[in-house]
């Protein structure tokens, strides 16, 4: 996500959910220019604490989510370019706490329509799990097969 200065990230493809989220603390809310900007902190990797970034852009809207527990809660909805492989086209980021979650974003079906086919199958199709290697005699391609 170019705009935030997000160059790489952990996300899950959720065909589940319908909108997408990243996981965003110490949010700050301002006006500029008669707009509604919102300045917060992301992590794009779980786990690394100190891999921070701290992020700007428009808010476009603030609306009700239904969470993974079933809670409805308010989030402010921003608007950035996601690149996936060699494809980028703009998408809706809720902003919310994901701490808990493995991945720091996630992918809702919204954002894939008409753009991205889902195999359930398969994992981490664009690079390597971090922090994993394949292990002596298993190739790339069978590692990932069996993730």
């Amino acid at each position: 996500m170019p705009d935030l200065g997000i160059e790489a990230i952990r996300a899950k493809l959720d065909t589940g959910a319908r909108t997408s989220a990243l996981h965003a603390w110490d949010e700050e809310v301002v006006e500029a220019g008669g707009r509604t900007r919102i300045r917060f902190s992301a992590h794009p990797f779980p786990g690394n604490e100190r891999a921070v970034i701290r992020c700007e852009a428009p808010v476009t809207d603030r609306r009700w989510v239904r969470n993974s527990g079933g809670d409805r809660e308010q989030r402010y909805v921003i608007e950035t370019t996601a690149i996936v492989g060699s494809w980028s086209w703009p998408i809706e980021l809720t902003l919310t706490s994901r701490e808990t979650m493995r991945f720091p974003m996630l992918l809702g079906r919204e954002a894939m329509r008409r753009r991205l086919v889902v195999n359930p199958a398969c994992s981490f199709q664009l690079g390597g799990r971090p922090g994993r290697l394949p292990t002596r005699g298993q190739s790339e391609s069978t590692r990932r097969s069996a993730s």
